[in-house]
C-alpha cells in the first residue's frame, strides 16, 4: 500500500496514488493552496478558453512540466494529442503521456521501473486520468 484514494479512502498502490496525484496536481488553481502557493499545473486556467494554435504548445508544455517538477515519480517522454477537433471544440481536450516510472522518485531514487503510457482528458468539470499500460 503506497496511499488511500481520495474518493473512496482504500488503499492503492504505488502507481495508481502517483496517477490520483496528477489529478489533483491539475485540478488545483496555482496561488490557491494557503501553505504551498505555488503548487499547480496552470491548465486549469487555460479550461475553456479558445484553443488556439499559439496557445495550444503552451499547453502541453504546462502539463510537461507540472508533471516534472510536482510529480517525481515520472519523467515525461512524450506528449501527443489524442482527441479530436470536434473533441477540443466541445471543451474537450484529450492527451496521450508516455513517462518513465521511477516508484522510489520521492525518495531521490531515479531508476526507472517501467515505461508508461496514460491518457489525460481535461475539461471543464475538471481532469481524468487513464492507465493505458506498459510501453513496450
Amino acid at each position: 500500500m503506497a496511499d488511500y484514494d481520495r474518493s473512496t479512502g482504500a488503499p492503492i498502490d504505488n502507481l495508481t496514488s502517483a496517477l490520483q496525484s496528477l489529478e489533483i496536481l491539475f485540478t488545483i488553481r496555482i496561488a490557491s493552496l494557503a501553505m504551498l502557493r505555488e503548487f499547480g499545473a496552470g491548465v486549469i486556467e487555460l479550461l475553456g478558453r479558445r484553443i488556439t494554435r499559439k496557445l495550444f504548445p503552451i499547453f502541453l508544455q504546462l502539463v510537461a512540466t507540472a508533471i516534472d517538477l510536482w510529480e517525481p515519480r515520472f519523467k515525461v517522454r512524450r506528449i501527443v494529442p489524442s482527441g479530436s477537433v470536434d473533441d477540443i471544440r466541445k471543451g474537450i481536450l484529450k492527451v496521450s503521456i508516455e513517462v518513465d516510472f521511477r516508484p522510489r522518485g520521492h525518495l531521490g531514487d531515479e531508476t526507472v521501473e517501467r515505461r508508461l503510457n496514460f491518457s489525460m482528458t481535461f475539461r471543464k468539470s475538471g481532469v481524468s486520468v487513464l492507465n493505458e499500460g506498459i510501453v513496450a
